[in-house]
């Protein structure tokens, strides 16, 4: 408790010199943070309203309306949010999304008071406005993913863990147990937080402590109760949700090209505020036997970019992944307003504010991007680059054109060839009619395969409905260019008597959809 009271003396030295451009600068903290936060989430509101659901967000909606233990693809919390804002908002983007942008918002407060709590109130307010100036930062909460809900347990559990240390009390080290509960109930990477937490209660002289004391038995209890609804899915069904994420999704072989991940996370991070933060980390590392809080500060944040990184070289490389390690820049965001301010820290004049102007720069480029993907006129713009938006557009006119189409048949069943379609179309059409899904390669790639069996929507169980006219929805841009002419020669013995009805081409035939009449085979 010394060692606390004494860094937040050393804290108040920040809060009479600091300033979120330099810590000798004269812009008021407090003010600046709540101009940024009030910014940011007006611009995230707008965008939630407006920008189309992105591939997984739809999955997670159709997950939302099956709602079950788990799924095949993550524990239960991300579908149960999405249940309870449509519930509270109505069916919708925004809806969808809703809870999430609350997370998101709430996530800078808490970093703020966590950094407050031992460096004084305005390192609080620089360590929340950095938070905001990094677009992984800043964009989090945006779309329905669950590394909102999973950061934000991450973020509770180490503001317990600090508060339990220092104070023993029951109700910290319940809190504790809470937030661990909660990661496990948001996806399978909570172990990381584990190992995380394991490793400070093995190598640190405090954490080594905590053995003997009934409060951190009680945190590891109470957590165990995040797993109960993720075993009960998996021995319900073979393990599945278990073998997506730990075997079938990555190769566990090595791959030379991940050797690349820090220049990746120099990108998301933009590549000054991502040397400070490695430096900071460093500096927590090396400070850690000062006790409180830069044990457990340096193991948390050493754990997650160290173990994500050699975890990468191995693990799957097909996926945006660039998230993965922001739970481990969050202690490094927490000091680095603190040493910044340092007066032996020579360079931190010249660094500290072009490092922050690029951090908002990006995170401006990042809102950009997302209100090129919301506007159709704009998004012509992107449609010859790579980083044209694909997962974001072209899902209302597709919706908009099955309807039409559905509206001059009889009552076919409609069918999408991939996962992804299926859920934006029926993310569109509400719900309102079933969307079937042929065996596309995606489904297995993403692990969604098991979970249309389960709820009785891919091929087999359309081969239930033999005879019966169907409505094919293709998406003839999914997927990678030398897999789609192999995919589409097989859709004759997949539906009989296949005519092509209609076609649509959109954004400079980046997407592209064609749309045919056919029957259910009929087989033995």
């Amino acid at each position: 408790m010394n060692e606390s009271r004494a860094a937040r003396r050393q804290g108040d030295d920040v809060q009479r010199t600091g300033s979120v451009a330099t810590p000798d600068g004269k812009v008021g903290a407090a003010g600046a943070f709540w101009s940024v936060w009030a910014g940011v989430l007006a611009i995230k509101l707008y965008l939630s309203m407006v920008l189309a659901p992105f591939g997984d967000e739809a999955f997670y909606w159709q997950e939302s309306r099956h709602l079950d233990w788990a799924y095949s693809d993550l524990p239960p919390l991300t579908a149960w949010l999405i249940r309870a804002g449509e519930s509270l908002a109505g069916h919708g983007e925004f809806g969808l999304r809703v809870l999430f942008l609350a997370l998101g918002a709430i996530l800078p407060l808490l970093l703020r008071r966590l950094a407050a709590r031992h460096f004084g109130t305005q390192a609080g307010d620089m360590a929340g406005t950095l938070w905001l100036l990094m677009p992984l930062g800043a964009t989090l909460g945006l779309l329905a993913l669950p590394d909102v809900p999973l950061l934000f347990a991450c973020v509770w559990a180490l503001s317990a863990l600090d508060a339990a240390l220092e104070t023993d009390r029951r109700r910290y080290w319940l809190a504790l147990g809470a937030a661990l509960a909660l990661a496990w109930l948001t996806h399978y990477r909570a172990a990381m937080l584990v190992f995380a937490g394991l490793a400070f209660f093995l190598l640190a002289p405090r954490g080594r402590a905590c053995w003997r004391k009934p409060g951190l038995w009680l945190a590891l209890a109470t957590s165990l109760l995040g797993l109960v609804p993720v075993v009960i899915f998996n021995l319900r069904h073979a393990w599945q949700g278990l073998a997506f994420q730990l075997v079938e999704r990555h190769p566990w072989s090595f791959h030379a090209d991940a050797l690349v991940q820090p220049l990746e996370q120099a990108l998301a991070c933009t590549p000054l505020l991502y040397v400070l933060l490695l430096w900071a980390l460093w500096r927590c590392v090396q400070r850690r036997g000062e006790g409180a809080p830069w044990d457990v500060y340096a193991i948390a944040g050493s754990v997650f970019v160290l173990g994500y990184f050699l975890l990468g070289l191995f693990a799957d490389d097909l996926r945006f992944r660039a998230h993965w390690p922001l739970p481990g820049y969050v202690p490094a965001l927490l000091v680095l307003p603190l040493l910044a301010s340092e007066k032996s820290i020579a360079w931190r004049r010249w660094l500290w504010r072009p490092a922050c102007a690029l951090a908002a720069l990006g995170t401006a480029s990042a809102f950009a991007y997302f209100l090129l993907a919301a506007w159709p006129s704009q998004t012509e713009r992107l449609a010859t680059y790579k980083m044209f938006p694909e997962n974001f557009v072209g899902w209302h006119e597709v919706a908009a054109r099955t309807n039409e189409v559905l509206a001059n048949g009889s009552s076919p069943i409609l069918v999408a060839d991939n996962f992804l379609l299926a859920a934006e179309l029926d993310f569109q059409l509400d719900g309102r009619v079933p969307v079937f899904v042929l065996d596309h390669p995606l489904n297995t790639k993403h692990g969604r395969a098991p979970q249309l069996a389960q709820w009785r929507l891919d091929e087999k169980a359309l081969g239930e409905n033999a005879g019966h006219e169907v409505l094919l929805v293709v998406e003839d841009s999914a997927g990678r260019e030398r897999e789609r002419q192999p995919w589409q020669d097989t859709l004759p013995t997949r539906i009989d008597g296949l005519q092509r009805v209609d076609t649509l081409s959109l954004f400079g035939a980046r997407k592209r959809f064609s749309f045919y009449r056919g029957r259910v085979p009929m087989r033995p």
